[in-house]
């Protein structure tokens, strides 16, 4: 028999067979290596235990350590529950069952709504069948015959995307669980060997979805679950999502009176008052960190002609994202991105190499025809702004503005208290544009992040195909990553705009352009913020940071010669004039997560000071109006820096 040679992760290299299995590999290195062995890496390639060894390979053993474990078991407990379901209820149709971020979540045809009892039932036969230790099956098809057996098996929809998905190929993958009886589903695989590895699980919810996400298409119930290594990562997911309840930005929006929402403008939000202080503080934030960082704030139209669109491209890939007006037989746009705004404002004049870098800073609405089923708060809404940047360069500038942008990255997310990571997307196979002027843009960034001292992470092609980018998550206060900042490179827009500017050479040069945001869009940053603070706002940012709270209305005169004294320094404060016990109204000030309560009473009026109180810490003792409000400014300076409790 003929030998395949394979090297494993340490550079050993050893002959077997030709046609080993993966499982005879972790078999041969170790009893407890083929015992814990859930699948193999192949050159690269992420197969199945059974996966036959018939050239030279590169083979690492895949276990619940390595980094594709989590993937591989979301994806097997989502064939677990589909297993569970078609078991349960006959007649059942399955749709698509993939891996998510967070979980899993399968598709479904059925007569009925699923309710939280059908879950409970669905998830104890699941465990049911962990416990007889099925075996997942890989195993190829003629295609003809695989279409032939989901039609006859009543399910359109596998034949539907066979059809779609293997135009071309003489057989196609299906796996069975113990056997098609049991479980038959259409997929490429990898899978867990069987359902005893699949132990740490949990069906969390349903809602209604369509067949590939289309409101033409057929009505499907979705479940959602999640799966992970082992029940302690589970529990702390768990705990992680009622903590996530407790902190949802909608309903603390609307406990804390920061904005609404009406069906007649759906996903617009209504900024109430606290609301708006909220949204113009971190608007004049913003601000205050750009203009003296040499940007100029700008106004672009909202409504432009269609020919803008065509220009830049969006007409024809993203006019069904877009809101259109028509207006004297003209078609018109809605914006959904300032960036050609931006394009049009620079080439309204002559520019020269003197003036670059140029920096655009713009926070006018925009607007995006979301699909009303993903609307989501303020994280998925139709209107938006955003603190949004784009700066004119030249090549040879790239990499000194993208290293003052990841300083302007690093103050902000530091003056809110948020850790973050950089990632760094490098060119796709897909691009525009000439490799060199890529590497070169490339060593920019690369150079400005190590310049800046910034850790990061390399994706290798996953920048757009205008250019590579720098994307950053940010890590709120129960783990959960958000991405927000991005710095892109964009060679493309150039050229579609015909952007000039005269070199020293005194020759027309193309400059680079780089988007740029921070935030992101304010909505959904202020989203995070509500849920990263769990609506207890650092004082800088609380819409009220002082609650003047009068024991008795003998002392309302005072107490509003307090708020106008606060007002006066600078500070939000309100003052509660209501006809309620003392002890009620720091409850409802605490409830409301002021910052501060200024306490008046008798001897507060006679020395003329004030009793202060914070949201959790109590009675802190009397003080002047003077010192408090020096203490209240040295705070605010200290932004993120201040101790924050809910």
């Amino acid at each position: 028999m003929s030998q395949v040679t394979i090297t494993l992760p340490d550079g050993s290299v050893r002959s077997v067979p030709t046609g080993t299995l993966v499982r005879g590999v972790a078999e041969e290195i170790s009893p407890n290596l083929a015992k814990a062995a859930l699948a193999g890496v192949v050159d690269g390639k992420l197969v199945d235990l059974t996966f036959p060894l018939d050239r030279d390979a590169a083979v690492r053993i895949v276990t619940d350590r390595s980094p594709e474990a989590l993937g591989m078991f979301r994806h097997s407990t989502a064939h677990l529950l589909a297993a569970a379901v078609t078991n349960m209820f006959p007649g059942v149709q399955c749709g698509i069952g993939p891996a998510t971020d967070e979980g899993f979540f399968y598709d479904f045809v059925v007569p009925r709504p699923f309710v939280p009892e059908d879950l409970e039932a669905i998830e104890a036969k699941m465990k049911e069948f962990v416990s007889q230790d099925l075996v997942y099956e890989r195993q190829l098809w003629p295609r003809d015959e695989a279409k032939a057996f989901f039609e006859k098996r009543g399910e359109p929809l596998k034949v539907q995307l066979i059809d779609e998905k293997t135009e071309g190929q003489k057989d196609v993958s299906v796996y069975t669980i113990k056997d098609t009886d049991t479980f038959v589903d259409f997929c490429v695989g990898p899978h867990v060997p069987t359902t005893s590895k699949l132990k740490a699980f949990k069906l969390l919810t349903t809602s209604n979805a369509y067949w590939k996400g289309d409101a033409h298409n057929q009505p499907m119930q979705r479940v959602y679950g999640t799966a992970f290594n082992s029940e302690k990562d589970l529990k702390a997911h768990l705990t992680q999502i009622e903590e996530a309840k407790k902190r949802d930005h909608r309903k603390l929006g609307r406990e804390l009176g920061l904005f609404t929402f009406h069906q007649w403008a759906p996903g617009a939000t209504f900024w109430q008052e606290k609301g708006t202080t909220l949204y113009n503080t971190l608007a004049d934030y913003m601000r205050g960190v750009l203009i003296p960082n040499g940007y100029v704030e700008v106004k672009t139209p909202l409504v432009y002609n269609k020919a803008l669109w065509e220009t830049s491209g969006h007409w024809a890939h993203y006019r069904q994202n877009m809101f259109l007006i028509e207006s004297e037989n003209e078609q018109m746009g809605m914006k959904a991105m300032n960036c050609p705004g931006h394009y049009l404002l620079y080439s309204s004049g002559a520019h020269s190499y003197r003036e670059l870098p140029l920096r655009y800073h713009e926070q006018t609405p925009l607007h995006r025809n979301e699909a009303s089923g993903v609307l989501s708060g303020l994280t998925r809404v139709r209107q938006f702004s955003q603190d949004d940047g784009h700066c004119f360069v030249s090549q040879d500038q790239i990499g000194d503005e993208v290293e003052r942008m990841l300083g302007l990255v690093r103050r902000v997310y530091r003056d809110f208290g948020l850790e973050y990571i950089a990632k760094l997307s490098t060119r796709p196979t897909e691009f525009m544009g000439e490799i060199a002027t890529w590497d070169s843009a490339e060593a920019q960034l690369k150079s400005a992040l190590e310049k800046a001292e910034q850790p990061y992470e390399v994706n290798e092609g996953d920048g757009a195909f205008y250019g590579p980018k720098i994307d950053f998550d940010i890590t709120d206060a129960i783990g959960r990553k958000w991405q927000c900042a991005t710095i892109q490179l964009d060679y493309n827009a150039p050229e579609r705009f015909d952007l000039k500017y005269t070199g020293a050479d005194n020759a027309e040069h193309r400059p680079v352009v780089i988007h740029r945001a921070i935030f992101g869009s304010f909505e959904r940053f202020i989203a995070i913020l509500i849920e990263h603070y769990t609506g207890a706002f650092p004082l800088w940012l609380a819409p009220v940071q002082a609650a003047v709270l009068p024991i008795a209305d003998r002392h309302l005169p005072y107490a509003a010669q307090v708020q106008a004294q606060l007002k006066q320094a600078g500070l939000r404060a309100d003052l509660d004039e209501r006809q309620e016990k003392i002890g009620y109204k720091i409850r409802e000030a605490q409830l409301q997560k002021v910052p501060y309560m200024l306490v008046i009473g008798d001897r507060e009026v006679e020395t003329g000071a004030v009793s202060v109180r914070t949201r959790t810490g109590g009675d802190q003792g009397a003080s002047s109006v003077d010192a408090f409000i020096a203490s209240a400014r040295e705070e605010i300076a200290r932004k993120g820096q201040s101790p924050v409790t809910a």
